[in-house]
């Protein structure tokens, strides 16, 4: 069995936010599947997606600051800054981190560890809604 759905995530600020229950909201099909992949492709260059800390908050807002750190604005060295001083970090962000997570699936459920939760990493001050494409393969 092959599905594929694309929907659009609404606007966030700026940071890491989990989105796991909305991705298993718009999949009611997952539940069917006995053995299978879930591959989620997030459309856009300046936003990425992550697997972690699905528990404490206090993980996302410490890597919003670490990656704000390691990829600073305003550096003299960017060229690209067509869209403000956020612009060429959110892509160097989004690409440390990347566009796409492969999980997989057991009996009707992402099999994830007990403390992981899928993030939209957002990295633009202003970024918008967001389109994820959400391809799952498996055995009924």
């Amino acid at each position: 069995m092959w599905i594929q759905k694309e929907f659009r995530l609404k606007a966030r600020a700026r940071g890491f936010h989990l989105i796991t229950h909305e991705i298993l909201d718009q999949l009611p099909e997952l539940r069917q599947v006995r053995i299978g992949l879930l591959n989620l492709l997030l459309k856009h260059t300046s936003a990425s997606l992550t697997l972690n800390e699905n528990a404490d908050p206090s993980v996302r807002r410490d890597f919003e600051r670490f990656f704000n750190h390691a990829v600073p604005e305003n550096q003299s060295y960017y060229e690209h800054n067509d869209e403000g001083p956020d612009d060429l970090p959110a892509h160097l962000k989004a690409s440390l981190l990347g566009a796409s997570v492969n999980l997989p699936v057991t009996n009707g459920q992402l099999n994830l560890g007990t403390w992981q939760g899928i993030y939209l990493c957002e990295h633009r001050n202003h970024g918008g809604s967001r389109s994820l494409v959400l391809t799952l393969q498996g055995d009924l």
